[in-house]
């Protein structure tokens, strides 16, 4: 894999960087048990990225139900928050993010979840001190699919979005590096899969 291109590399964070899909999954199917919602585990993966309010409203204009999503994203948080260990940094990428550090790249991460949650997570697994910015889902006004996490990262880096490569795991990862004029590398089960490259 050859980086020379690029002076900002940036990563997802769940399931990219740091496995913890799982935990979310699981505070998500706490939270269906306790409003007595269907809780579909593929429909949770394939909603990774977004933050945990546009998951609730997702989840409830999907079985037309009309309540307030903000007591969903309560149960979820507190549910999150009881699980003490979230997950391990995935080797694939973290050896990436190693080796850009030590050839004195820019790194960023670009996460949609919320920056107590994701700050706890990166300071657990010591990876925060190797970062240069993070951005999280109460940086941005728009998430992903929109490009605002991956343009705001770029700002905090000091580099032009053409000069940015991200690495994700998620369909709406992926479309929120292409609308910011990135390339995206695409991670699959812990495994650095394939390319996307972006065309000017």
């Amino acid at each position: 894999m050859d980086l020379s291109a690029y002076q900002g590399i940036i990563f997802d964070m769940d399931g990219t960087l740091v496995n913890s899909m799982p935990a979310h999954i699981k505070a998500w199917q706490q939270t269906c048990h306790d409003f007595g919602l269907p809780f579909e585990c593929d429909w949770f993966y394939s909603m990774g990225g977004s933050p945990t309010i546009n998951t609730a409203i997702t989840l409830l204009k999907k079985y037309n139900i009309d309540a307030d999503p903000q007591l969903l994203v309560v149960s979820k948080l507190r549910h999150f928050d009881e699980i003490k260990h979230k997950g391990d940094i995935i080797p694939a990428t973290f050896s990436v993010l190693q080796q850009q550090k030590t050839a004195n790249k820019r790194i960023a991460v670009g996460t949609g979840c919320y920056r107590h949650h994701a700050l706890e997570i990166l300071t657990s697994l010591a990876i925060l001190p190797l970062l240069d910015a993070v951005v999280t889902a109460n940086d941005v006004k728009h998430h992903k699919p929109l490009p605002d996490t991956f343009i705001e990262a770029a700002r905090l880096l000091g580099v032009p979005p053409a000069q940015c490569v991200v690495f994700e795991d998620t369909e709406l990862g992926c479309q929120a590096a292409y609308a910011a004029g990135m390339g995206c590398y695409r991670v699959r089960d812990g495994v650095i899969s394939e390319f996307i490259a972006f065309k000017s």
